[in-house]
């Protein structure tokens, strides 16, 4: 298998396609777990991002199918369709379980890290949690752009991903993360802080909302955009 990549973007060591998928694949069920410090910032994600108006919905990275269960089950209208992406076999096969009950409009397929040709169509909603922070500054720059080209006028650009801490004690674990992820991004799954408001082109988005959040220590970023219609 190959091993962890130097994003040449940036210089950060970033785990491959291959890693991530063989990981998650181990993981599995486990992700869940992570809700203790995940779900406050989901939360204020689905504040913000006004899913009761969304006609389809696509998710870069949707795990297990957490979200999906409950988008599908109290935020979005009976007509939304959804459609979830992830590597991860094991994940995959945990969030088609999960959606089973939405099974007339609720896809989840497993792709390569892009998007498949089978789901290249118009969203409302570009959805991604806690995914964007294992990618290379390049793979980033991919995934919004994709966004970009397959949200409606009117769609929104939905984040959520770890962040740098704002006092004392969350900087310090932010830090410590950030250090570990250095040494051996494995140990944390691949993840990493970034602050994504930071780097998203200001000439194709237009920020909606903005907002950190921290749980148990742990920061993370809620950013939701819409695209600059030339």
């Amino acid at each position: 298998m190959p091993s962890a990549r130097r994003d040449s973007s940036a210089g950060v060591r970033v785990l491959t396609t291959d890693e991530a998928r063989a990981f998650y694949d181990r993981f599995g069920e486990r992700q869940d777990a992570q809700a203790f410090y995940e779900d406050p910032a989901v939360d204020v994600l689905i504040a913000r991002a006004d899913f009761p108006h969304a006609r389809s919905v696509l998710e870069f990275g949707c795990g297990t199918g957490r979200l999906a269960a409950r988008l599908l089950g109290t935020v979005l209208p009976e007509e939304c369709r959804y459609v979830g992406l992830d590597v991860s076999a094991t994940m995959v096969a945990l969030a088609r379980e999960r959606v089973r009950p939405w099974a007339s409009r609720a896809d989840v397929v497993q792709s390569d890290g892009s998007i498949p040709p089978q789901c290249e169509r118009p969203y409302d909603r570009f959805v991604s949690t806690f995914v964007l922070d294992l990618l290379s500054d390049d793979a980033i720059a991919t995934v919004l752009a994709d966004a970009h080209r397959l949200l409606v006028p009117d769609g929104r650009l939905c984040v959520v991903g770890l962040t740098h801490g704002q006092g004392p004690v969350t900087r310090l674990v932010s830090s410590a993360w950030a250090l570990v992820h250095r040494l051996k991004p494995s140990l944390v799954g691949g993840c990493r802080p970034l602050a994504v408001h930071e780097i998203l082109p200001t000439e194709r988005w237009r920020i909606v909302a903005h907002e950190t959040v921290s749980a148990w220590s742990i920061t993370s970023e809620v950013l939701v955009a819409a695209p600059r219609v030339a």
